[in-house]
């Protein structure tokens, strides 16, 4: 089984320093917590189609599935899944429908008829409009390769719902409204993706 390689997502005492000037409350859990950790994939290919497994399951689940592949595929390349069926990719234990998006996004990355080297050098919202155009990718996907591969500095993502019900736990919350999470996520900038890590783990505790 070949693996694939990850890292912490790198964040410092400044950091975190600012995120508690800015916002006492979250601050406040945030010494409680102590440093939060959050393992990322650099290789931008790996990040996206761990990105798509994860969708809508559980971590314990997309962990299963993951491993599974692995020892099924070994690397996960865009040449080496490009190799397999749709029904091969799926027999690891997800959807037919992600499978199928899995097996196509490996043939036009292999093929080159989609350029994952271009992202870093766009925008956060260049990089979410283009990761968009791909089957199966909506903007919760972009943004989770965002901060789990390309280590953008300033994600919250409305779309996530662990990072809504960390908001909601933490500010002592019955409900949370766009607006609100905007406030939030404005208060919070230009870090926000520090501030993501905390509220996740806030929401599973």
């Amino acid at each position: 089984m070949s693996s694939v390689i990850t890292k912490f997502f790198d964040y410092g005492q400044e950091d975190i320093d600012y995120l508690r000037s800015v916002d006492p409350v979250l601050g406040a859990a945030m010494a409680r917590m102590g440093r939060v950790e959050r393992v990322i994939i650099p290789d931008l290919f790996a990040a996206l189609i761990y990105a798509i497994v994860g969708q809508l399951i559980s971590v314990k689940a997309v962990r299963t599935i993951w491993n599974r592949m692995l020892a099924q595929f070994g690397d996960i390349t865009p040449q080496q899944l490009a190799l397999h069926t749709a029904d091969e990719i799926q027999s690891c234990g997800m959807t037919m429908k992600k499978a199928l998006c899995i097996h196509e996004i490996s043939n036009l990355v292999a093929q080159g008829d989609f350029k994952l080297e271009e992202l870093p050098g766009l925008s956060d919202q260049e990089v979410i409009q283009k990761l968009m155009t791909l089957k199966g990718i909506g903007k919760w996907t972009a943004e989770m390769m965002l901060i789990h591969s390309m280590e953008r500095r300033d994600v919250v993502s409305w779309g996530d719902i662990a990072i809504r019900r960390g908001m909601m736990k933490l500010y002592g919350l019955d409900k949370l409204t766009k607006d609100q999470f905007e406030q939030y996520r404005l208060n919070y900038s230009p870090l926000g993706s520090v501030a993501s890590i905390y509220l996740w783990e806030i929401s599973f505790e």
